[in-house]
């Protein structure tokens, strides 16, 4: 388990409310290093009761940070040395995944241990944790009969019992599994039931099973800004910032708020950002006012074009002219989606709101759209051909802007004659598509691409290995700076990112393989030499 001094200081300022829910120091420390400002309206209302351990009934959409609201409780509240005493009911294996994770991380500094149950894993990888004695387990009603049926799931200790989108359960037929599940419980313990509505079948169980629960409704608020475009991309997690990265070469953003949930992925975007070539800067609570200030004021002078923040850091912003709000990570509810959309399309002026979505998160998305009252748009994500249509069309307007100008080009002219009369098996056309060549790449020479065969990259990319990895303390950050500075190509065609724990895979265009190649057998990544190879082909 991780050593804190309970006398260690916990920066409380930058833990708003959670400072005043008469948290431990090592929750407050989790909290605080999951990068958590303020608590939802969900947190700040059930923690309390749920803390006193009292029933709950919480009636809140997808994403409103349900599973801290009954997370930090259990946390709180456990006793390591009883065996399995909380148990959290969801319908998903995926959900079942996030909530482990989650609460994991909340008791990371109690050294509180959590196992997913689910369907399509090997038992026995199951009952040996269980019979380890693992204090919480979150499963599947499917899974959790299994195992009662079995006898390899003991119950009798259960202190605190949690049902998750019970709404979400009774459309997938569940809801017999969850009463054979609760009558195996004692009776003497604490329930609390989460879902976003409440239809008879719900309010049934919840009499039947709850005493005298405290009652908690979060309602999503119905506004919405009209001159506010609003769309979504669907994307794969390990490839958010490659996403992230097309969107914004395919937009014409002249300044835009990117939203995040904590400061730490404040911290990482913004660095990532940078390393790929965009001017970027974050802010969040651990900023001084001073700090604040300046990043604002660079901000609103132009000398940074994207702002990544969190919600509590952007509270009373007051900036013009913000093209476009783009949320990396779907936001906690449609009341904090409005407040940040409504950063741009201010005065009468138009703006764009875009969030990445992850499949898994449609249906919190479809929670949104009823908390707005209106659809979102989806669009596809550009492709390579699509960000290179796009360039070629902004080179072209740039050159008609020049030749406009009324700007004298007559130096320029001179070394254009000077050229064709010394290279005479070369024409205007030949320059000028030269120059160009110098424009949109620099000075190295013209790739060429040579054949690297399948290398499990998608078209027009070529996917390379690279002996190092999160071992070796290696980010994706690093990964980009090297690849950017090394080889001179621009950050923001470097494709997806994934790093393992010794060794990474990265895509980058194939005519510029060879020389990142090249440049990376002759350099460092973080102080390491390293060696580069083409990933191997797909049989």
């Amino acid at each position: 388990m991780p050593e804190v001094n309970e006398e260690s200081e916990v920066r409380q300022e930058n833990l708003g409310g959670f400072a005043a829910l008469g948290l431990s120091t090592r929750v407050l420390k989790a909290i605080q290093e999951m990068g958590f400002e303020e608590p939802s309206p969900i947190q700040e209302r059930t923690i309390p009761s749920a803390m006193q351990g009292r029933d709950v009934i919480g009636r809140a959409q997808t994403g409103t940070g349900k599973t801290a609201a009954f997370g930090i409780p259990i946390v709180e509240r456990l006793d390591r040395t009883i065996g399995v005493q909380a148990l959290v009911i969801t319908p998903t294996r995926e959900l079942a995944l996030q909530v482990s994770e989650e609460i994991a991380r909340i008791g990371k500094f109690r050294g509180v241990k959590t196992l997913p149950v689910y369907g399509g894993q090997p038992y026995e990888r199951q009952i040996r944790a269980l019979r380890m004695g693992v204090p919480i387990v979150i499963g599947t009603p499917g899974r959790l009969l299994d195992h009662l049926g079995r006898g390899t799931l003991n119950l009798s200790r259960i202190r605190t019992l949690v049902l998750d989108e019970a709404d979400e359960m009774l459309d997938m037929g569940f809801i017999e599994d969850i009463e054979k599940i609760f009558a195996s419980a004692p009776q003497e313990r604490q329930t609390m039931l989460f879902s976003a509505t409440f239809p008879p079948e719900i309010e049934r169980l919840s009499r039947r099973y709850l005493r005298d629960p405290v009652r908690i409704a979060i309602a999503p608020e119905q506004v919405t800004v009209p001159q506010t475009e609003q769309a979504f991309y669907e994307v794969r997690g390990h490839d958010r910032i490659e996403a992230l990265s097309r969107v914004l070469d395919m937009e014409t953003v002249e300044r835009g708020i990117i939203f995040c949930r904590t400061k730490k992925e404040v911290d990482e975007l913004s660095e990532a950002l940078r390393a790929r070539g965009y001017m970027a800067a974050g802010i969040h609570g651990d900023l001084t006012q001073r700090e604040r200030e300046r990043v604002l004021g660079r901000f609103r002078q132009g000398e940074v074009e994207l702002l990544v923040a969190t919600d509590v850091a952007a509270r009373g912003l007051d900036i013009e002219h913000v093209s476009h709000v783009i949320n990396y990570e779907i936001p906690q509810d449609a009341e904090a989606y409005v407040h940040r959309i409504g950063r741009t399309g201010r005065a009468g002026r138009s703006g764009v709101a875009i969030t990445l979505i992850e499949p898994k998160e449609f249906r919190q998305l479809r929670d949104l759209e009823r908390g707005i009252g209106q659809r979102i748009q989806r669009r596809e994500l550009p492709s390579l051909e699509d960000l290179w249509d796009k360039r070629r069309e902004r080179v072209k307007a740039e050159l008609r802007a020049v030749l406009r100008s009324g700007r004298s080009l007559a130096q320029l002219r001179e070394l254009v004659r000077e050229l064709l009369e010394d290279e005479a098996e070369i024409d205007s056309l030949d320059v000028a598509a030269a120059a160009l060549q110098l424009h949109v790449n620099g000075a190295e020479a013209v790739p060429v691409e040579e054949d690297f065969g399948d290398t499990g990259a998608e078209p027009g990319m070529v996917r390379l290995f690279i002996n190092v990895g999160r071992a070796q303390g290696i980010v994706p950050a690093d990964v980009v700076r090297a690849v950017a500075n090394l080889s001179g190509i621009a950050g923001n065609v470097i494709g997806v990112i994934d790093i393992y724990d010794r060794f990474t895979f990265v895509e980058v265009p194939k005519a510029e393989a060879t020389r990142v190649m090249h440049a990376l057998q002759s350099g460092q990544i973080k102080g390491r030499s390293v060696n580069v190879e083409p990933a191997r082909r797909r049989s």
